[in-house]
């Protein structure tokens, strides 16, 4: 693993955020976006952020390397304490750990925040983001098929759940 520091990201990082998940947006089942968002918008998403559902950014040598969120899983009251885990890794630092650092910090953080459960919603192309979440003690909960579309192509989700 490589030595990375977790902290929570700052409108600083917004940047740095951007580059990294508008890799995966122009070019990756990653994520669901299928336009790259503007630092007005990822500023904008920082600064609408509620303490509930922290930002946190990997990294290396003082270059953010990676980052993941929780998100607010569903709109209604009853779901308060489920968030949703997103992690992005910058490319060049796949497979040296980063991926790992953030769940855990996240997991720690979410139980901190009181969080019940958490939820990851990958593409099912996606295996290393599943494998990630499954080495982190997510199962499997859902597999919804052709419920995206991105690239002129149907694609499958599948949903995992880790209970705190």
């Amino acid at each position: 693993m490589s030595a990375c520091s977790i902290r929570l990201a700052s409108r600083d990082d917004a940047g740095a955020i951007n580059d990294i998940q508008n890799h995966y947006v122009v070019r990756s089942t990653a994520t669901f976006l299928t336009e790259p968002l503007t630092l007005e918008q990822r500023l904008a998403w920082l600064d609408g952020r509620s303490p509930l559902h922290p930002v946190n950014v990997a990294q290396v040598g003082g270059a953010v390397v990676g980052w993941g969120s929780l998100e607010v899983f569903r709109a209604r009251p009853a779901y308060r304490h489920t968030a949703e885990l997103s992690v992005y890794i910058h490319p060049d630092w796949h497979r040296r750990g980063i991926g790992r650092a953030i769940v855990n910090e996240l997991l720690a953080r979410a139980r901190a925040l009181g969080h019940h459960a958490l939820v990851g919603g990958c593409c099912s192309e996606t295996t290393a983001a599943i494998a990630l979440l499954e080495a982190s003690g997510f199962s499997r909960v859902a597999h919804f098929r052709e419920v995206g579309r991105k690239f002129d192509r149907w694609l499958d989700v599948v949903f995992l759940q880790r209970l705190l």
